[in-house]
């Protein structure tokens, strides 16, 4: 198990894209679920609602995607459009997708090659549990979603801090409807997308690099 200091896990976690075919202890679970629990949130309202998907639930959740994937079933509780991000974020965003790529060996002409990794998507990236996020729909959303952002931010870095690994996948909230109906959740509640984690294969080149972060300059400003 990869260990890391107190002071070093903020900077040291990283999105994980293979697991090991080892779940985690209902304990285990369970202290994560309450490092996320003790995020803040506007007026301590706490709107998140976590569902942890393992074992044989999850490989059939598995299959139902591909499934809906293949025959283009999506729906999606909120907008998500990659062509409204522009200059440096559209740039950042396509050195992400490379990134991914170039781990997995995948050229951009590659297409069957691309197609396996949304497969690997699909399936967790072999993760054995995965916390689907949801949420109660408010006004614009925006401070739910702030809250949420922060629940799934302890979530993650509690995973890192005890030697396991995570990944935030916008890719589940394509298929509200479908992951809804499959688990019994209310049309009302909202998701917001899903953290496949679990433990980490560190020989795995896809873990084997970190995604580099803008400097300082780029993105904070200091008034003195």
């Amino acid at each position: 198990m990869k260990e890391f200091k107190m002071l070093d896990f903020q900077r040291s976690s990283q999105s994980i894209r293979e697991f090991l075919d080892k779940p985690l202890s209902k304990d285990a679970i369970n202290e994560i679920l309450l490092d996320a629990q003790a995020a803040p949130s506007a007026c301590n309202t706490q709107p998140w609602l976590t569902h942890i998907i393992s074992g044989k639930k999850a490989k059939e959740l598995k299959e139902i995607l591909k499934d809906k994937w293949a025959k283009g079933e999506t729906k999606s509780d909120f907008i998500w459009d990659q062509t409204q991000f522009k200059d440096k974020l559209d740039e950042r965003l396509r050195n992400q997708y490379k990134f991914v790529y170039d781990d997995f060996g995948v050229t951009r002409e590659d297409r069957q090659g691309r197609a396996d990794i949304m497969i690997r998507n699909l399936e967790f990236y072999g993760a054995p549990h995965v916390a689907m996020l949801f949420m109660p729909s408010i006004t614009d959303n925006v401070n739910v979603a702030t809250d949420m952002g922060m629940y799934a931010q302890n979530f993650m870095l509690s995973c890192t801090a005890r030697g396991y690994g995570s990944i935030p996948q916008l890719v589940f909230a394509m298929f509200a409807d479908t992951i809804r109906k499959e688990l019994g959740v209310s049309d009302e509640l909202k998701l917001l997308f899903g953290i496949s984690f679990g433990y980490p294969n560190w020989e795995a080149q896809p873990n084997k690099n970190h995604l580099s972060r803008v400097p300082l300059s780029k993105s904070v400003t200091f008034h003195e």
